[in-house]
């Protein structure tokens, strides 16, 4: 039943990272013609945003390490295909294959920062700034992940100031749009907003922001309607909730994307997406990881039939 709510998008672009940081966090490497197909029904699901894969070396994520096979079988469909890039070196990779989008890695804590990419804060953002700028001369968009956004293993509760500061750097260095991730999943909708209105007081506008939300402690979908009714219209999640967080071990993944797109039929927010043909692809995606998604949706929908 559709019960529009007050205040919020009439429509919502849902960013798919299923494919990318989803599959970037299995164990054993999934066949390349398997994650073709993956993004293949996705599209067809109605899915107009799909993070492709990432150029990082193969020592540091082995599970994307096909790349350069993967990206040729996919390009050519009729969406958006973003590629995750940490340096120039990936650059070059991504812009030699096609690619029209990328985005870069950064962290809100120095101890995230130091653990991903055994770097500083600004020494990170130091080492993105060449990338983003040669992307940009080259016509592509540019994202910009912010990872470690409400909290940190290491260093407990996030301040909102010091995450505005590393926002507020990509932002100035170009990125077109910004995803602040809850990596471990700790954020509650008080805590969304405030950082929300924080990042709009410091002159990021709600046009710019993406929110990618963990479902750690079950509060991924009430953050994210915190967001919506910020005026938040673009959403991170994964089909079937693929992926989690390494450093979370209690972490239960991305926000799945079928629960974001049931929530958003009911409220009557457009988002392109059959959820029926979603379902089917997450189940079939389940087939082929030898288990079953931990999508409640996924699992609701697949019972009944």
């Amino acid at each position: 039943m559709t019960v529009p709510g007050a205040g919020l998008p009439a429509r919502v672009r849902i960013h798919e990272v299923g494919a990318r940081d989803g599959l970037q966090n299995e164990k054993g490497a999934v066949p390349t013609e398997v994650k073709a197909e993956f993004v293949r029904r996705l599209a067809a699901a109605g899915l107009g945003t799909i993070e492709a894969t990432s150029f990082v070396h193969p020592k540091w994520v082995p599970q994307l390490a096909d790349a350069e096979d993967l990206f040729p079988l996919v390009r050519d469909l009729p969406v958006r295909l973003p590629v995750l890039v940490p340096n120039e070196r990936g650059l070059d990779r991504a812009l030699a294959l096609g690619a029209r989008e990328i985005a870069v890695f950064a962290s809100a804590t120095e101890s995230f920062a130091k653990a991903n990419l055994n770097r500083t804060v600004d020494e990170s953002l130091a080492l993105f700034a060449p990338t983003v700028v040669r992307a940009i001369e080259a016509g592509l968009k540019v994202r910009g992940y912010l990872s470690m956004c409400f909290g940190d293993p290491w260093e407990g509760p996030v301040p909102v100031e010091q995450v505005v500061r590393v926002a507020r750097a990509l932002a100035d260095m170009g990125c077109d749009e910004l995803s602040l991730g809850d990596t471990i999943g700790v954020a509650t909708p008080g805590h969304v907003e405030a950082l929300l209105t924080a990042l709009n007081e410091a002159g990021v506008p709600t046009s710019r922001i993406a929110v990618h939300f963990h479902d750690t402690y079950g509060q991924a979908l009430s953050n994210t309607l915190a967001a919506l009714r910020h005026g938040v219209s673009t959403v991170d999640a994964s089909a079937g909730g693929l992926g989690g967080c390494p450093y979370a071990k209690s972490a239960t993944g991305n926000l799945a994307t079928e629960d974001l797109v049931w929530m958003l039929d009911g409220l009557g927010i457009e988002t392109g997406v059959d959820l029926a043909a979603l379902t089917a692809t997450s189940v079939w995606m389940a087939e082929q990881l030898g288990r079953p998604s931990p999508s409640r949706t996924v699992r609701a929908l697949s019972h009944k039939e």
